[in-house]
């Protein structure tokens, strides 16, 4: 394999052995001072449907039931996960690895903002240099006696998410939707995009729900009528959640606060995690 692969075999002319062999192997080692035992990935086709929100929500709900959480965040050139969480400190490095920042609670966190000078420098990379980082988010991150690791997706179906699929032993993904109608489109792309990489879909989450009015008690469906019944039945797929439109949760990560958010919307999906056969990637 080429020092320069970049993992898109369909697009490289190099003659090497994997090509020969038609079974090239891009999987990447952990850390040998790491224990994961269950990988998530938080998906979508599209953009601005709320996968950070969802992960750290998932995180601090395995995390209050007991379980070490962590985030591998892996929106490179949109992270938002240190925010959420009110993370300030910088990743720590030593000899052996990094290690990843740790929240209140206790969940760890990486992210590429915790390795910036500042958080607001942006990312001007090419998409072979971002996969190649969040590979090393896996392979040179010191994760210890973590039960579920979350790992918060950039939208799409290019080059980190096939980076991701490809390098880390994924147990399942959770497709994070909205109520528009043109969402059915973009949800089945990425459920298609899992079934090619023979990695199960535990479920979907719907994000924007409705809006609860606090005066009456009634709910409103701001962005149109949900469609996730229809999806779900088509791919034959669990309902995992649907979270509100609350201003109250806007807040809490603006304000790096999510920890102390109380919330139960994720329970049916922290049944289906606790559920799922246990293994421990090395």
């Amino acid at each position: 394999m080429s020092e320069q692969c970049t993992e898109s075999c369909s697009s490289c002319a190099e003659d090497c052995a994997e090509r020969k062999e038609g079974k090239p192997d891009f999987s990447a080692k952990l850390h040998e001072k790491s224990s994961v035992k269950k990988v998530i990935g938080i998906v979508s086709g599209k953009g601005g449907v709320g996968k950070s929100l969802v992960t750290s929500l998932l995180a601090v709900t395995m995390r209050r039931r007991g379980y070490q959480a962590a985030i591998l965040d892996a929106d490179i050139t949109g992270p938002s996960i240190p925010k959420a969480f009110g993370i300030k400190e910088k990743a720590r490095g030593g000899e052996s690895g990094l290690l990843p920042a740790k929240s209140r609670t206790g969940i760890d966190i990486m992210s590429i903002n915790l390795l910036l000078e500042k958080d607001t420098d942006p990312v001007i990379w090419r998409g072979p240099v971002i996969a190649g980082v969040v590979k090393q988010f896996w392979t040179d991150v010191i994760w210890e006696d973590v039960d579920f690791m979350f790992i918060d997706m950039p939208p799409g179906t290019g080059d980190v998410p096939l980076t991701v699929f490809q390098s880390i032993p994924m147990d399942g993904i959770i497709v994070v939707t909205s109520p528009q109608e043109l969402v059915s489109m973009i949800v089945t792309k990425a459920v298609k995009m899992a079934e090619v990489m023979t990695i199960p879909v535990l479920g979907l989450v719907e994000n924007m729900s409705y809006f609860k009015c606090p005066d009456n008690g009634k709910e409103y469906q701001i962005f149109g009528d949900s469609h996730i019944e229809e999806i779900a039945a088509e791919h034959n797929l669990k309902i995992l959640a649907k979270l509100p439109i609350e201003p109250k949760i806007a807040a809490a990560c603006d304000q790096g606060t999510i920890e102390l958010f109380e919330g139960n919307w994720f329970d049916p999906a922290a049944e289906v995690l606790e559920k799922m056969e246990g293994k421990k990637n090395a």
